[in-house]
């Protein structure tokens, strides 16, 4: 039921939609970019800065992994004695020449431990690069919730707006008629510019996030619009991880490189030892001899007592990190699924309430028209419509936090599998 204030308004916005339609300079003018699904930003994960660094940091892991295993390069000796001497010494023709070539042996488990702390440090590596990858997909879920958010947040104001306004030009007929004091139109005319000043807050807020979420994507152009609803998903814990989480497995994979490093220090205390083989002709005689020898290192002043307690001491602080991050792990995951579970719960309700506030409205609408019902009545239940709607969208959103925290400790992509 519209008032006879109404009819002529909406008469002149028909035709206004009509003539948008008709002019084809209008139509094109605005081209809406759409964001790609999120199932397909997922897919794109490897092309984005913090995933190939820590692709680009594991490749140096492994590559020193590799590097370890080399055997020390041998060095090769020249040296000639008994020359520019006196007598028979004189000059270099009486000279002994000597070629020799030495080989470090590294005895002592030396190889070995520096072998194992390299691939324990690589392993580590591999383990937070899947760790970085998931943040990242974490990340890029949070922002394009926040963003299709902020899209549904401005087009509930849109509406708001357009319901304040519609009740405002029927308090402004009711006024006209003498039903309502002036004062009842000022206030429905205050109500409806803040409706405008809350559109035009949550437009730019609705910018931001679509920028942001261009921004973390990589997306070559910004967007404006959402392809495929995030928010409308819902997931329930897979239970992929529970006994060994991807944050446990890291903080393992350090505490093997923290022990290893220890072997490696010990080892570094040990002697040093070379092989030489060397061969000397003997100008004089024109003869001949080789040479062979070993070279031992003493560690007499240096035994690499500061680095064995420097590698023990970080041994310590990985072990420390390790039953931190259990206790954490194991604290975080009930927390999420509680918090995943409540958020289902929320978002029922919400919508329950959503599907309430409409028919409350609706309702209230028709007794103000026919003057059944006061126009402080009519304003509380289209706050409780406009509410209701915004708490569906934070239920939403709580959600998606909640599931971007348990795909985390899972190991896998929200909303997605564990890989």
């Amino acid at each position: 039921m519209f008032t006879p204030l109404g009819r002529p308004l909406i008469a002149v916005g028909l035709a206004v939609a009509v003539l948008a339609l008709a002019s084809p300079s209008m139509a094109n003018d605005t081209v809406v970019e759409t964001a790609p699904s999120y199932d397909d930003l997922v897919a794109r994960l490897d092309a984005l800065p913090s995933t190939l660094e820590a692709n680009a940091v594991y490749d140096a892991a492994a590559a020193r992994a590799e590097q370890a295993r080399a055997l020390p390069n041998p060095s090769i000796a020249y040296s000639r004695e008994n020359v520019y001497g006196t007598g028979p010494y004189n000059g270099t023709g009486n000279g002994e020449t000597t070629l020799s070539i030495n080989q470090p042996l590294e005895l002592f488990g030396q190889r070995s431990a520096r072998i194992q702390a390299a691939r324990s440090e690589a392993n580590a590596a591999d383990l937070r690069r899947v760790q970085t990858r998931w943040q990242v997909a974490g990340q890029l879920a949070l922002a394009y919730a926040e963003a299709e958010a902020a899209a549904r947040r401005y087009d509930l104001a849109a509406e708001a707006l357009s319901l304040t306004e519609q009740d405002a030009r029927g308090v402004a007929a009711m006024v006209e008629q003498g039903r309502e004091a002036t004062l009842r139109g000022v206030q429905a005319q205050s109500e409806v510019e803040a409706a405008r000043a809350a559109l035009d807050e949550t437009k730019a807020l609705r910018d931001g996030a679509f920028a942001r979420l261009s921004a973390i994507a990589m997306l070559e152009r910004p967007v404006q619009a959402i392809s495929a609803s995030l928010l409308d998903r819902t997931s329930n814990p897979t239970g992929v991880g529970a006994d060994d989480p991807l944050a446990v497995r890291v903080a393992q994979a350090e505490l093997d490189a923290a022990s290893r490093l220890v072997t490696v220090e010990r080892r570094r205390a040990l002697p040093d030892v070379s092989a030489a083989v060397g061969r000397t002709r003997f100008r004089e005689t024109n003869d001949e001899a080789f040479t062979v020898g070993l070279e031992l290192t003493i560690p007499l002043f240096d035994r690499n007592r500061g680095g064995i307690r420097a590698a023990y001491a970080e041994q310590r602080a990985a072990e420390a990190r390790l039953i931190a991050q259990k206790q954490e792990v194991r604290a975080e995951r009930l927390a999420a699924e509680a918090t995943l579970a409540a958020s289902n719960s929320r978002t029922r309700a919400a919508d329950s309430g959503v599907a309430a506030a409409e028919e409350a409205y609706r309702l209230s609408r028709v007794g103000f028209e026919a003057g059944r019902i006061s126009q402080l009545e009519l304003r509380s239940t289209r706050s409780a419509l406009i509410a209701s709607r915004n708490a569906a969208v934070d239920a939403r959103i709580a959600r998606v936090l909640a599931e971007i925290d348990l795909a985390l400790l899972e190991g896998r992509a929200p909303f997605g599998e564990s890989r």
